[in-house]
């Protein structure tokens, strides 16, 4: 078979892959197989903790897998037995004869699972539309590479940087499209993150709201940080979403204590107290802007003191998707690491 047909096979797989959920420990996965012409002939992919991983799903289609049959799978196949067993066995077990993969698993427990698959002489062929890939699936790549969650930082603000007016109004400085996108991508995550000065100051919900104010199907874990008391009436302890109130200002404290509790992706919407310390301590790993086509002035910025005291020490960012909501800019950006 070519590199066209493992191209082609893995597009449909990346599709396929995001099928699945965007939150939760496991990566989206997914995989087709394909017969000695290079035709499909099964497809699958993972729907979340605790169901069958993409490989199987897949294999679970077929009654029996011919001769000469390839998986293309979109991250290497797993060689660890954890909610469910390791991949690369099962393709082995099913009869498999060749593997194509995108991007090679980073974890300690389950990677190498390629080398089980040569061992038990499979052909094996990594790094199809490795970027793709990668770039699809960052967020849980880049949670395992650092064992902590990957922290999205998302602000609004004026087209000169102010996340509010003087007098403290924020309501709404980006339009509704901005909202309704923001909000999808809240559903997305595992948990939503802001300071208790938000919490006192727009008493806010913090869930993930469809444009016609329905909920979400998912709605991610609230984590409020900082010493100061809420109120027990705040909206933010209501029954739409878990809660948690972690009594600390210690940043890297907060994402040791979400990773152990299972949580990949953290959505980081501030204030600018916060926002500016994930800043300074290097540990944003994503920005979300969506920048009004209005101007406020003032004291207000979205970002206060983050560590920079002259142009040589500025962070850098790459915009890797810009594009129009409406009236307002959308920016994603990563931070070019020197």
């Amino acid at each position: 078979m070519s590199n066209e047909t493992f191209e082609n096979a893995m597009r449909r797989a990346l599709e396929l892959a995001l099928l699945g959920p965007a939150w939760g420990v496991n990566p989206q996965v997914g995989c087709v197989i394909l017969d000695a012409d290079g035709q499909i002939i099964a497809e699958g992919w993972h729907r979340g903790a605790g169901t069958a991983h993409a490989e199987v799903d897949a294999l679970s289609k077929l009654a029996t897998v011919p001769s000469g049959a390839t998986a293309v799978v979109t991250l290497e196949p797993c060689n660890h037995t954890g909610r469910t067993g390791p991949c690369a066995q099962a393709l082995v077990a099913a009869g498999i004869s060749r593997v194509v993969y995108a991007v090679a698993d980073p974890g300690v427990e389950s990677s190498k699972g390629a080398q089980t698959l040569r061992d038990a002489g499979v052909v094996v062929l990594g790094g199809v539309l490795e970027g793709e890939a990668s770039q699809q699936n960052r967020v849980w790549l880049t949670a395992q590479k650092n064992q902590r969650p990957f922290v999205t930082l998302k602000w609004a603000s004026s087209i000169d940087g102010r996340a509010a007016a003087n007098d403290g109004t924020s309501k709404w400085i980006s339009g509704p499209e901005s909202r309704a996108d923001s909000h999808r991508r809240r559903s997305e995550v595992d948990a939503i993150l802001v300071g208790t000065g938000t919490i006192l100051a727009d008493d806010a919900e913090l869930t993930a709201r469809k444009p016609d104010g329905s909920l979400y199907e998912h709605q991610p874990l609230r984590v409020v940080i900082g010493e100061s008391e809420l109120p027990a009436s705040s909206r933010v302890f209501n029954s739409d979403a878990g809660t948690i109130h972690l009594r600390t200002r210690e940043i890297e404290d907060v994402l040791k204590s979400l990773w152990q509790k299972g949580v990949k992706h953290v959505w980081v919407e501030g204030g600018p107290s916060v926002a500016s310390e994930f800043v300074r301590l290097g540990l944003v790993s994503e920005y979300i802007i969506y920048q009004a086509p209005l101007l406020l002035g003032g004291e207000r910025t979205a970002l206060r003191e983050i560590g920079v005291a002259s142009m040589p020490q500025a962070k850098h960012l790459r915009f890797v998707e810009v594009k129009q909501l409406g009236e307002d800019i959308f920016i994603r950006a990563i931070e070019e690491k020197a």
